[in-house]
């Protein structure tokens, strides 16, 4: 269905709120199909719960959007210090039996996005400006937080195959460490296939948002796919990082001080 755009706030708002509810319809047609199938209850109250918090979350910022853009330059890190916050909430959620799953997760979204950023400005492919830093910068902590939710999950995953393994090595003095190296290097690559995969189908099964509006803002076509292609690359930079030290991390919490398995 298509209304008329007349150029005013209320008709824009109703052809939006129509275009969500199409959508919705869809998504529900989905669920409908997983249920059928016999996923769990849980599932569906998850993805219901995600897109309920989605749509708001998405309209509160499209609301104050406006005034973002015109804070001070330094309050743009409180901005992304709080949106590392809520990622490191999110990420520990796929783990949550995992101890210390927040602290694990605070320190991987923190570190990778951070390091990533500060290159980006260094290096130019950011500037240095509010209405640049936030969005590029929420792009490199989203990734962060998906690829340390990955980690944490898979991890948490192949122990539990292989807890008998680990345990029968600690039993044989192994160090703590090294038991873990197998299932470890797997949820840490694990993390990473997707992100990977973007790279992979860049411009032939994907054309992503940035570059698209890009061009279609009057941008040149060639500097929108060099400029889409860096931030890409420092997505994988930050995703890698927050994974790998999601990794490191999962060795010392893991374990008690007597080299006993804790997850």
């Amino acid at each position: 269905m298509t209304l008329p755009v007349v150029g005013s706030l209320d008709s824009t708002v109703v052809r939006g709120a129509v275009q969500i509810g199409a959508a919705l319809v869809v998504v529900a047609v989905v669920l409908v199909g997983t249920r059928l199938w016999g996923f769990e209850a849980a599932f569906e109250r998850d993805v219901v719960g995600a897109l309920g918090r989605g749509v708001v979350q998405l309209l509160v910022v499209g609301s104050v959007v406006g005034l973002l853009f015109t804070v001070p330059l330094p309050a743009s890190a409180v901005v992304l210090a709080a949106m590392m916050l809520g990622g490191a909430l999110i990420a520990r959620r796929r783990a949550a039996e995992f101890p210390d799953a927040f602290r694990v997760s605070l320190a991987a979204v923190v570190v990778g996005p951070s390091l990533v950023v500060a290159a980006m400005l260094a290096g130019g492919v950011v500037d240095p400006t509010v209405r640049n830093l936030v969005p590029v910068g929420s792009m490199i902590i989203a990734n962060g937080m998906k690829t340390s939710s990955l980690a944490l999950e898979r991890f948490t995953g192949e122990l539990d195959d292989h807890r008998a393994e680990v345990e029968a090595l600690l039993s044989l003095g192994v160090p703590a460490g090294r038991t873990v190296d197998r299932p470890l290097r797997r949820g840490v690559q694990s993390s990473l296939v997707p992100v990977v995969d973007s790279l992979r189908s860049l411009g032939f099964v994907w054309i992503p948002g940035l570059m698209a509006g890009m061009v279609l803002g009057g941008a040149d076509p060639v500097y929108a796919a060099e400029y889409q292609f860096a931030v890409m690359a420092m997505i994988f930079a930050a995703s890698a990082l927050s994974s790998l030290v999601c990794g490191y991390l999962v060795r010392s919490y893991a374990f008690t001080p007597a080299d006993q398995l804790r997850v």
